[in-house]
């Protein structure tokens, strides 16, 4: 394919006219171009975006939003967590929303309340957002998901529960954490205790639900889940408290790293050694995981496939078209935190 003319010297900032001009087409093939019109030859709409490219030309947002009506923005809610699954998720989908040719407008809230989340979509549907993303997989949350859903806007719900909102996206947690518990099953480990996270989130009930069914499946009874709140100090407390007395537990699957994170110094300062005499298994696979002592086998989720499918289906969604499916597979990242059980004397 030939290159397009020399770029113009064009001091001001470009405008549609530049771009017809360069890549030698009509105002209003341009215009078409930019608003997505389906009906255009390949090679003329890549020979525009290369103009488009070429010069730095940036569409008239207002001006577009009134000939498609559409305002090409969408909200995202996240929460101020600081938990590495949410947080690393609400920059994906951000970037997946940039990357797809919308703008965005982030809500940080302080709390996952119901009040706080219907605040929130109110202060974006009053800004003439296209849908809206919710990090935000609590009970609560998902209601509020739900009630606008009803009412015609597009939410997307991230780790949300499928039977609880019409349109959710994320990595398959029931499967994720089977993965994990057969992986220890399979070492030979019998008695497995599971630290949940709190069970107000779908994605803690979940994982809880792929423990307690592998081990079903493995032909053994379940041990009460110890409930911690997703924080290294709850893993930490609940080892303490819990683990470190129980010489007949081998293995512990914690539904977070953090979790494992606490429970690892918990195990230490107890003078139990990890892995010879209890196996430790996390969920997430934060970048620390590989360097912790010793490195954590751990259940990896992809945030980055989470955010790009949220918006894939957000916009399908927008576009009146199918959305993809929902769910991503997990990956379980084995290290050293797991080896065989110890050898009964």
């Amino acid at each position: 394919m030939t290159d397009l003319v020399p770029k113009p010297a064009v001091e001001r900032t470009p405008v549609m006219a530049d771009v017809a001009r360069l890549a030698g087409v009509s105002h209003q093939t341009v215009s078409r171009v930019v608003n997505d019109h389906p009906n255009l030859r390949p090679e003329t709409r890549e020979r525009v975006q290369r103009a488009i490219e070429q010069l730095g030309y940036r569409p008239n947002t207002a001006a577009r939003a009134l000939v498609t009506r559409r305002s090409g923005t969408i909200g995202v809610i996240g929460s101020k967590s600081g938990y590495w699954g949410p947080s690393t998720v609400h920059r994906t989908v951000q970037a997946a929303a940039r990357a797809a040719g919308f703008f965005v407008s982030s809500v940080n809230l302080p709390a996952l309340t119901r009040t706080e989340v219907v605040d929130a979509i109110d202060h974006l549907r009053s800004q003439g957002v296209e849908g809206v993303v919710l990090i935000a997989a609590t009970d609560e949350a998902l209601d509020v998901a739900r009630s606008h859903q009803a009412a015609g806007l597009p939410v997307v719900v991230v780790e949300g529960d499928e039977t609880k909102a019409r349109w959710t996206v994320g990595v398959d947690q029931v499967r994720g954490a089977a993965m994990a518990t057969e992986h220890l099953l399979g070492l030979g480990h019998t008695e497995i205790v599971h630290i949940a996270g709190p069970q107000s989130w779908t994605e803690a009930r979940a994982r809880l639900a792929g423990y307690q069914e592998a081990m079903y499946s493995a032909g053994l009874r379940p041990a009460p889940p110890l409930i911690g709140d997703w924080s290294a100090r709850s893993g930490f407390a609940l080892g303490c408290d819990d683990i470190v007395a129980r010489h007949d537990v081998t293995a512990v699957f914690c539904a977070n790293d953090q979790m494992a994170l606490g429970l690892l110094r918990a195990l230490h300062e107890s003078g139990r050694r990890v892995p010879e005499d209890v196996s430790v298994v996390g969920f997430d696979d934060i970048p620390e995981a590989a360097f912790l002592i010793p490195p954590l086998t751990s259940v990896r989720q992809d945030f980055g496939a989470v955010g790009r499918r949220a918006i894939e289906i957000l916009r399908a969604v927008i576009e009146g078209q199918t959305p993809p499916e929902s769910l991503i597979s997990p990956e379980l990242v084995v290290r050293t935190s797991s080896v065989v059980p110890p050898v009964r004397k």
